[in-house]
């Protein structure tokens, strides 16, 4: 899914705030399903252990879509490749690219998200940039236009983070606020209604929102004290507030405050809290809980004992995790080696993904991508 950069980060679904792009530099890994080149290897192969991208060691951040991939470098420049149909790899065109394509010549990209087609941006300047696919408004350009270039979305300067769903976007400004906008469908925009707006609208008049993520068509977000909320889709349990019931505003997820980051993915959601552990809630039909079983889980439940969790990610039906020792671990679904356990046999309980210690963030949708 559309990950949070929390990286180390989505996860991305979206990504969080993650690295200072132009201070690390890191080696680029995907693996997974490539139908579409959008593992960037220059093939159409699966692979089921992570490959290197090219040799250069310049990537500063990832971002995962629907078999599309986005990366920023440590100069702040942004590259893309996989499936193009919507025009999401903004090269003013279609036409999948198997290879990592620079977009523009701009220098000055902060923070990325990729949702099912459309893609959104933060530049360093506060501006925010959407360009892909727009049937439901998810680029917030007030139309349902295609696009194949970045555009800009109004002309604002206050814009610190977004994070897209399916086909709706969830986006942070520096004064606290949070906006949505796209396909309105099960409450996913959290505007008391299920409607579909095609320009940002804010959600509530707080303005104490840290860190927003999006799920397929569910939302989460972390305020300033701690505190989780989530709205949205809840057929399996994936707002973890403990029923199946779907919320059309933001309803706070159990009453704790020590909540550090989020990742939501199909239909379940991972989180790390400030004292290191890693919890999960929602589908598990595959494992991807973690928790050693295939029950499904409707409030959040911690995965094992362990107080060295730094970042999550979700993907479609499979979670990654990164502990404070650089090492990085999967569970779930994993047919077509989306785990990068070099098999396709899934897993109800976290294994570390070969012996590397250097993981610095990952993202994951249908396929993954990370940084080490």
């Amino acid at each position: 899914m559309p990950t949070i950069i929390t990286g180390g980060a989505a996860s991305a679904r979206a990504f969080g705030q993650g690295l200072s792009a132009g201070v690390a530099g890191y080696e680029l890994y995907t693996w997974g399903p490539n139908d579409n080149g959008n593992l960037g290897d220059n093939t159409v192969v699966n692979k089921s252990s992570p490959v290197q991208i090219g040799a250069l060691k310049t990537w500063s951040k990832v971002a995962a879509g629907y078999y599309a991939a986005g990366i920023i470098k440590n100069n702040r420049s942004l590259w893309m490749f996989g499936l193009n149909n919507s025009g999401q790899l903004g090269q003013n065109a279609t036409g999948n690219k198997s290879s990592p394509v620079q977009v523009g010549a701009l220098t000055n990209w902060k923070q990325l998200a990729i949702g099912q087609l459309q893609v959104m941006a933060v530049k360093t300047d506060g501006t925010l940039w959407s360009w892909g696919g727009n049937g439901q408004g998810q680029q917030g350009q007030n139309n349902i236009i295609e696009r194949s270039s970045p555009t800009q979305v109004g002309s604002l300067t206050n814009w610190s983070m977004v994070s897209c769903g399916d086909l709706h976007t969830i986006a942070l400004k520096t004064n606290g606020t949070i906006w949505a906008m796209g396909f309105g469908a099960f409450g996913s925009l959290g505007l008391n209604n299920t409607t579909s707006y095609s320009s940002p609208v804010q959600i509530g008049a707080g303005t104490d929102w840290a860190y927003v993520a999006c799920g397929r068509y569910f939302s989460l977000a972390i305020k300033t004290n701690g505190t989780l909320w989530a709205w949205g889709s809840n057929d399996y349990g994936e707002l973890g507030v403990g029923n199946t019931t779907y919320y059309s505003s933001p309803i706070q997820v159990g009453a704790l405050t020590n909540w550090k980051s989020v990742s939501g993915g199909l239909t379940g959601s991972i989180a790390i809290k400030t004292d290191g552990t890693l919890w999960t809630w929602g589908r598990n039909q595959y494992g991807e809980l973690g928790q050693g079983d295939t029950t499904n889980r409707s409030s959040p439940v911690k995965v094992g004992t362990d107080t060295n969790w730094a970042s999550a990610a979700a993907g479609e039906e499979f979670n990654f995790a990164i502990k404070t020792t650089g090492t990085l671990w999967a569970v779930g679904y994993n047919n077509q080696g989306q785990l990068g356990l070099a098999d396709n046999t899934q897993r109800s309980s976290f294994t570390q993904v070969g012996s590397k210690t250097t993981w610095a963030q990952i993202d994951a949708s249908f396929f993954s991508i990370g940084l080490s």
